[in-house]
């Protein structure tokens, strides 16, 4: 099951609107099992892990196990159940993290298993499950994505310098893993303050990993983003999406989808967009996992709506000073930071990131 967990995690970011599955086929002969067969849910969320874990193990599935990090489905999408398939492979036994709670699915698959003679055993690795598709989990209960906030924190608790003016607060060590996080995440959201004063990409730029990068979200209800910004500029190449309000002008919408930006219109609340409103709009597009990789304002707004599911908090050594910009827009950072709860801390290069997460 470890192995299937570990594979599983290749497809996250690049397998939504499906859960990232890993599954792996197990003959249990002789001295020690053997594994015959692996697979991992492929980018856009087909094929299925099952089948590709079946597809390598051939006629050696027969008599087999077959490890699987989340229920097999059973109903019937873009292509037939894995539920199907594994009964026609001759697999002897599943054994399952945990149920599917896609109501579609909700012990459907694992019945039919069953009812055709297969053993079922559910819930090795369910607590490390439950996190790899906490995305998948959240948008089916919640309807909305699972939501990581990052952060970026000087040693006297700053985000930026005085004016709002960018700093660099983390070293190169601590910034390749932020690229690595975004490659898991489904999509990456700030505000249209970050996207002014810092003219970002959002894009995955480790050697190798463009092709991961994950769709861009900006908040603009007045949209002020410059058609001539990074973002804007590379939307043919990777995915970006304008949140904006109702009466945000459309010559200026109309502007930007000419550089094939989407550009949608959420209601505001209190002078500002909605953000439930806006996360159910991005679980609407198949949106799973979403990195939060705003500014103050921003984070501050998901912090106070009490829609942050996961924080890291990348800690430097370095001070700004008193001029310094909050890294938590009129909040204190211990409002993020008691909200959720510790669970682990490691360095970083120079820096340290804190992960924390709901109890």
């Amino acid at each position: 099951m470890s192995l299937a967990l570990a594979l599983g995690r290749r497809g996250l970011g690049n397998a939504w609107p499906n859960p990232a599955v890993g599954a792996v086929v197990v003959r249990e002969e002789g001295v020690a099992p053997v594994v015959v067969g692996r697979g991992w849910t492929q980018p856009g969320g087909r094929p299925h892990a099952e089948t590709e874990a079946l597809r390598r193990a051939g006629a050696a599935a027969r008599g087999a196990t077959l490890y699987v990090t989340l229920e097999p489905c059973s109903h019937h999408g873009r292509t037939p159940p894995c539920a199907d398939a594994i009964i026609a492979a001759g697999i002897a036994r599943v054994v399952s993290a945990i149920d599917d709670p896609n109501p579609k699915v909700a012990g459907a698959g694992h019945a039919r298993l069953r009812a055709a003679g297969i053993a079922v055993e559910v819930g090795l690795g369910a607590a490390e499950a439950m996190r790899a598709h906490a995305g998948h989990i959240r948008r089916v209960r919640d309807h909305r994505p699972h939501v990581t906030l990052k952060l970026a924190v000087s040693a006297d608790g700053k985000a930026g310098l005085a004016g709002r003016r960018p700093a660099a607060i983390t070293g190169e060590m601590a910034r390749a893993r932020v690229h690595r996080m975004r490659a898991m995440n489904d999509a990456i959201l700030i505000g249209i303050g970050t996207a002014l004063a810092d003219d970002p990409q959002l894009t995955c730029r480790l050697p190798g990993m463009a092709r991961f990068s994950p769709a861009r979200v900006v908040l603009d209800a007045h949209l002020r983003l410059p058609t001539g910004s990074a973002l804007v500029q590379s939307a043919r190449k990777t995915p970006l999406l304008v949140v904006t309000a109702p009466d945000a002008s459309p010559d200026l919408a109309g502007a930007l989808a000419e550089h094939g930006v989407e550009v949608v219109r959420v209601e505001p609340q209190a002078d500002r967009l909605d953000l439930a409103a806006v996360l159910r709009l991005l679980a609407e597009r198949g949106i799973t996992r979403l990195m939060v990789e705003g500014g103050p304002i921003v984070a501050a707004a998901f912090v106070a709506a009490d829609l942050v599911d996961e924080a890291a908090v990348f800690r430097s050594a370095k001070r700004i000073g008193p001029d310094g910009i909050d890294a938590l827009e009129g909040l204190s950072l211990d409002a993020l930071t008691q909200r959720l709860t510790l669970q682990e801390s490691e360095p970083v290069g120079e820096d340290r990131i804190e992960f924390f997460a709901r109890a």
